[in-house]
C-alpha cells in the first residue's frame, strides 16, 4: 500500500497567464487530519481540481491513493469523499431520495453512518434540499460523503458562511465519524479556530507553492511576537533575518519572527531597544504572519520554504 494518500511532484499549472501551481511537490501520509491553508489564490481549490482529475496539470505529476489522479476509476472515485464551499446538491429532490440513490452508488455505504452524521443537524427526510438552510445542506452533504466510508475526505472550505451553531455541529459529526473509521482528511478553511481544533498537520501553500508544512502546535513554536521599546528613532528591524511583520502600536514596535532563536532579543538590544520582551502568538497569528510577508511585496523565493520532507 503506498505510504501516501496525496502524492504531486512538481505539479505545474497555469490561468491565463497567472501560475495557480508552480512545481509543487507535496507529499501528504495516511492517517489524520491535513490542513491546508493560505490567502486567496494560493492554490488550493486548483489542486483539488487536479486531485480530482477536473483539471489537468500544464507539467508535474500528481496521485490520489497511489493512482494517477489524470486516470481515477469509478472504483477509485468510490473511495474518495468530497464536501466544497457550496455544498451543490440537486434541488428538486427529497433528502431521503438523494440518500437512496447515492447508497446504490457506493458499495461501501453505511446507512447507520449515514444517520449518525445526519443526526447531529435538523434535517428531515422529505424536506426537499432546495428547502434547507446552508448549515443543513452542510450537514447532509458530510453525512453523504461519510457514508460512502471513504478512505480520503477532501472538505474545501465547507463550513463557509455557516452560523456558530452549524459549524459546531459540522465539526463535531466530522470529528466523531471520520476519524474513527480511519479516513485521511484533508481540510481547506480559513478558520485558525477550527484548524487549531482539528488538524494533525498544517500545510502553507503561497502563490502555487509549498511554504511549510508541519504539525500545528511545532509550527506555532516557531514563531514568536516581540515588542521592543526604541526610545529614539525606529530601525528598520523589519530587515533581521526571520522578521515576517513589523508594526509600531502606541510607540512600541511588534515584531512577528520566525525562527528568531533566543538571541533575538539581543539582536534588537544591539538596534537600540530598551526593552525586548518575547511573547508566544496564536496559530492565527502565526498563520498570518508568516503570509504576511508575501503580501507585502516580498517574492516567495526570497523566504526559505521550510516543508517536512
Amino acid at each position: 500500500m503506498n505510504d501516501h494518500v496525496i502524492r504531486t511532484d512538481g505539479l505545474c499549472l497555469s490561468y491565463q497567464g497567472k501560475q495557480a501551481l508552480d512545481n509543487l511537490t507535496l507529499h501528504l501520509p495516511r492517517g489524520g487530519v491535513h490542513a491546508i491553508v493560505g490567502a486567496n489564490g494560493a492554490g488550493k481549490s486548483t489542486l483539488f481540481r487536479v486531485l480530482l482529475g477536473f483539471a489537468s496539470s500544464d507539467a508535474g505529476s500528481a496521485e490520489v491513493l497511489g493512482c494517477d489522479s489524470r486516470h481515477l476509476t469509478p472504483a477509485l472515485r468510490a473511495r474518495i469523499g468530497f464536501v466544497n464551499e457550496e455544498h451543490t446538491l440537486p434541488g428538486w429532490m427529497r433528502v431521503d431520495e438523494l440518500a437512496r440513490m447515492q447508497a446504490r452508488l457506493y458499495p461501501r455505504w453505511s446507512d447507520d453512518r449515514y444517520r449518525q452524521v445526519l443526526a447531529n443537524f435538523n434535517v428531515g427526510d422529505r424536506q426537499k434540499i432546495a428547502q434547507l438552510s446552508r448549515g443543513e445542506r452542510a450537514g447532509v452533504s458530510l453525512a453523504l460523503a461519510l457514508a460512502q466510508g471513504p478512505e480520503l475526505l477532501i472538505l474545501d472550505e465547507p463550513t463557509l458562511g455557516l452560523d456558530v451553531v452549524a459549524k459546531r455541529a459540522f465539526l463535531d459529526a466530522l470529528l466523531q465519524t471520520s476519524l474513527d473509521d480511519g479516513a485521511t482528511v484533508v481540510y481547506c478553511s480559513h478558520q485558525m479556530e477550527e484548524i487549531e481544533r482539528v488538524a494533525d498537520n498544517l500545510v502553507i501553500l503561497e502563490r502555487g507553492v509549498l511554504r511549510h508544512m508541519s504539525a500545528p502546535d511545532a509550527f506555532c513554536e516557531r514563531v514568536s511576537l516581540w515588542i521592543a521599546d526604541f526610545p529614539f528613532r525606529q530601525p528598520e528591524a523589519a530587515r533581521l533575518p526571520g522578521v515576517l511583520e513589523t508594526r509600531v502600536i502606541d510607540g512600541l514596535t511588534h515584531l512577528v519572527v520566525f525562527d528568531g532563536g533566543v538571541d533575538f532579543g539581543h539582536r534588537l538590544r544591539l538596534m537600540g531597544a530598551r526593552t525586548a520582551q518575547q511573547m508566544p502568538v496564536s496559530l492565527d497569528r502565526a498563520v498570518n504572519g508568516f503570509l504576511a510577508r508575501g503580501h507585502a511585496g516580498v517574492s516567495p523565493a526570497a523566504f526559505p520554504t521550510t516543508a517536512a520532507a
